[in-house]
């Protein structure tokens, strides 16, 4: 079994034991979502809206609000979480391994994300946490600016 389908596995377990303490049913529509983001969507920022609209054309009897109401579980179980990238709209993405850390690079522009990781970024932050004798758990780190392609277009 490849670490995706492990990891995926191990998602799936986390939520099917969360909505069972919340005593909440497993349903046919929660799994559908669950398949879609988690197979569809890794390395990816979707709003509600657009993990909706895919769900819908292959599955029309899912709802707006069973899609919202799901991905607010996932994130009450530690399996995805909500980003804001300062355009007045939420995404989510799958939650990673603290192995598989990544930061962001938002355009300015045109809005496009970029995913990166940086193993002398981590270092840094470690480096100012201890310096200033912080116990660090936990960051995000997001860089604006232009991407290469409206950097060019402005240039042009």
């Amino acid at each position: 079994m490849t670490p995706v389908a492990i990891r995926k596995m191990e998602r799936r377990k986390t939520f099917n034991e969360y909505i069972a303490k919340k005593r909440l049913k497993s349903t046919k529509q929660r799994d559908i979502i669950f398949d879609e983001f988690f197979s569809n969507y890794m390395g990816k920022h979707v709003t509600v809206e657009e993990l909706y609209e895919d769900i819908k054309k292959r599955h029309p009897f899912i709802g707006f609000a069973t899609v919202y109401r799901t991905l607010k579980l996932f994130m009450e179980c530690g399996i995805a979480s909500e980003r804001n990238f300062g355009d007045g709209k939420a995404r989510y993405e799958p939650v990673r391994s603290e192995r598989e850390h990544h930061h962001h690079m938002i355009c300015n522009q045109c809005g496009k994300i970029y995913e990166f990781a940086n193993n002398q970024v981590e270092s840094c932050l470690n480096q100012i946490a201890k310096l200033n004798e912080f116990q660090l758990t936990t960051h995000k780190l997001e860089i604006y600016g232009l991407c290469s392609d409206c950097k060019a277009a402005k240039t042009a």
